[in-house]
């Protein structure tokens, strides 16, 4: 049986994401980890990756090679405009629908 709250997640994803993002800049797989921790629920590389490049494609984010060690990652921010999108998205939330946000994270997405 699928969880209620999972269920429920999977509509928030990319908000999530964009919240993510404004608090400081982030790799794809730093974003995977971190949506993990706060909700309990792995998030899909097919999810995250898609919606970094189209956020960058559109404007909303900007992206910078990183050299860690030998390797290259890709950190991404959100640009002026991803935060306007960022408060917008906020806005669309009412009080009651962010107190039960607030409370599904809080309790780590456990039912």
């Amino acid at each position: 049986m699928v969880k209620i709250s999972n269920i429920f997640l999977r509509g928030l994803e990319k908000p999530i994401i964009l919240w993510l993002l404004a608090h400081k800049p982030r790799h794809g797989y730093e974003l995977i980890v971190e949506f993990k921790r706060l909700t309990g629920r792995k998030l899909k590389p097919s999810i995250v990756y898609p919606f970094l490049h189209k956020l960058e494609k559109d404007g909303f984010a900007s992206a910078e090679w990183i050299t860690k060690g030998k390797r290259k990652i890709r950190h991404y921010s959100l640009t002026k405009s991803g935060e306007d999108l960022l408060r917008r998205v906020k806005e669309g939330f009412g009080k009651p629908v962010r107190e039960v946000l607030l409370d599904l994270i809080e309790k780590g997405g456990k039912d």
